[in-house]
């Protein structure tokens, strides 16, 4: 009798608020925004991933320019505007890993837990997790870019030129982000949400063009790289920072996120459901 008293009372607690099986769009919305506050104040009280976040573009860049670049293009100069809309691109590509990572992290710990006996939409977690690496990843590419100014990078496009371009990467990593999610409800351990997201970023950014033309790759990979999501966003950058074609990358770029998105979205969703 006591035992069906006891579960009576744990299954119906009146200080509990009810969890709501579906909400509206604005709610689902103003539950993002407050978890993605959250996400900002753990970067804020994290100044060793701030460091991170800008020492790795100064590595990325030094490395490529200066290394590769004579041997590319017969002087690290050339290669150096040649590249910075790729290596941008790059260094917010593979941030999007810290999603996924941070999500099965956050899982390990139980704080997904909590969030599930709070009245708030089963999408807010996620949804500020991605939102909250937005702004992570906006700092990676103003570290790219000053310090590509340092070594004398000029964008002929001027100041406009060079946010749209770094609004349009943060679109397409928008998109990833979700496919990262997507990883990180699925992995076991964060170890392994990072092999495996390593396993589908790197043929996705070194395929490109971020680093080479597709017309110098084997005859084989040119048409893989030119079709490549990653190829028509640095191609947008390119063409929005130095010059050039850009209403055909621009629209793919969107296509392409969209599509991604769409994807995603949902599958992480019904991963994390899954999961917690």
């Amino acid at each position: 009798m006591s035992a069906v008293t006891t579960r009576s009372s744990a299954a119906s607690p009146e200080n509990v608020p009810p969890v709501p099986d579906r909400v509206g769009l604005s709610v689902t919305v103003r539950n993002g925004l407050q978890l993605t506050w959250r996400s900002i104040v753990k970067l804020r009280t994290n100044p060793e991933e701030v460091l991170g976040l800008m020492l790795q573009p100064i590595m990325f860049v030094t490395l490529f320019v200066f290394v590769f670049g004579q041997a590319m293009m017969g002087d690290w100069q050339t290669y150096r505007d040649f590249l910075m809309p790729g290596i941008i691109a790059q260094s917010v590509i593979f941030a999007t890993m810290g999603t996924g990572f941070t999500l099965s992290q956050d899982v390990e710990k139980g704080i997904f837990d909590r969030f599930r006996s709070l009245p708030i939409a089963r999408s807010a977690p996620l949804i500020g997790a991605v939102l909250g690496d937005l702004v992570r990843y906006a700092i990676t590419v103003v570290m790219v870019l000053l310090v590509g100014l340092a070594i004398g990078f000029r964008p002929d496009g001027g100041a406009v030129g060079v946010v749209v371009a770094g609004a349009l990467i943060l679109v397409f990593a928008f998109a990833l982000c979700w496919m990262s999610a997507f990883v990180g409800m699925l992995a076991r351990t964060p170890m392994a949400v990072q092999s495996f997201a390593m396993i589908l970023l790197f043929p996705l950014t070194f395929g490109s063009s971020a680093f080479v033309a597709p017309d110098d790759m084997p005859g084989w990979l040119a048409p893989i790289a030119a079709n490549n999501p990653v190829t028509h966003v640095v191609d947008a950058m390119r063409g929005l920072m130095l010059g050039g074609d850009v209403t055909g990358p621009v629209t793919w770029t969107l296509v392409w996120a969209f599509a991604i998105t769409a994807v995603f979205f949902p599958l992480a969703v019904w991963a994390y459901r899954r999961r917690t």
